[in-house]
């Protein structure tokens, strides 16, 4: 089985990687920093003796992507699974000064996800098998003025990923939606919260059983289904109150 990892040197994907090769799959890794995606797939394939290779990947660069998943083949097979595991926060406020900015927050997580999903569903649909992980956010459930841009670009992935869901169920390819909460990365680091922050080992670990087990959405951790649940419920009259 072939387990193409897209922004493959991010802490979540690198887990997510070793978690396939431990169960023996060939692994592609593909991100920006092509050098430092190699470095990490040459670890894997000495670690875990599983055919291992990486390419280079920038997600608002659309038009490059047919031709990623066409290397991806030709290198290991037919991709079986695919974690777009890629993204980008920015800033709220250079977001609200300089649309530039803004712009490159919503290509990377929404335009440039929803690119190469779709060439990866027709790729899948075609077989009649395959699972896309899509790594969302929780800051899509609600707009909130400290991170709306983001959470937008997140919501309409999240909103992209249940209607590929449903229009892919009856092929027999699977797609499974993690919103994901506050985890040990570059995005946390410095974070000042009260709220438990996850290793991306365990969220790795819940990620890649989910998909095994034909899960639909994953909250993780899993304690942001019910926060979610609350922060959704709070009238607007009062949420536009709050500092979120």
């Amino acid at each position: 089985m072939t387990v193409l990892i897209l922004g493959a040197t991010s802490p979540i994907a690198r887990a997510v990687a070793n978690e396939y090769a431990e169960l023996g799959h060939d692994i592609f890794l593909a991100a920006r920093d092509r050098d430092e995606a190699q470095r990490i797939a040459s670890d894997i394939a000495i670690r875990y003796e599983v055919r291992t290779t990486a390419a280079a990947f920038d997600a608002v660069q659309t038009g490059t992507h047919a031709e990623l998943l066409e290397h991806v083949e030709a290198a290991l097979g037919a991709i079986d699974v695919a974690v777009l595991a890629f993204g980008a926060m920015g800033e709220q406020e250079e977001s609200q000064d300089d649309f530039a900015s803004a712009r490159r927050v919503i290509d990377t997580n929404y335009t440039g996800a929803v690119s190469i999903c779709e060439l990866l569903a027709a790729a899948m649909v075609e077989r009649g098998r395959g699972t896309i992980i899509g790594i969302s956010s929780v800051a899509g459930e609600r707009g909130r003025k400290s991170n709306y841009v983001y959470g937008s670009a997140k919501g309409a992935f999240t909103l992209y990923l249940g209607g590929l869901r449903n229009r892919l169920t009856e092929h027999g390819v699977g797609v499974l939606t993690v919103k994901l909460g506050f985890v040990d990365t570059r995005m946390t680091f410095g974070m000042e919260t009260a709220i438990p922050v996850a290793s991306p080992e365990e969220a790795a670990r819940a990620i890649v059983g989910a998909a095994r087990n034909g899960r639909d959405v994953l909250y993780y951790p899993r304690f942001w289904r019910p926060i979610m649940g609350v922060i959704r419920a709070i009238p607007e009259r009062l949420f536009k109150k709050l500092s979120l």
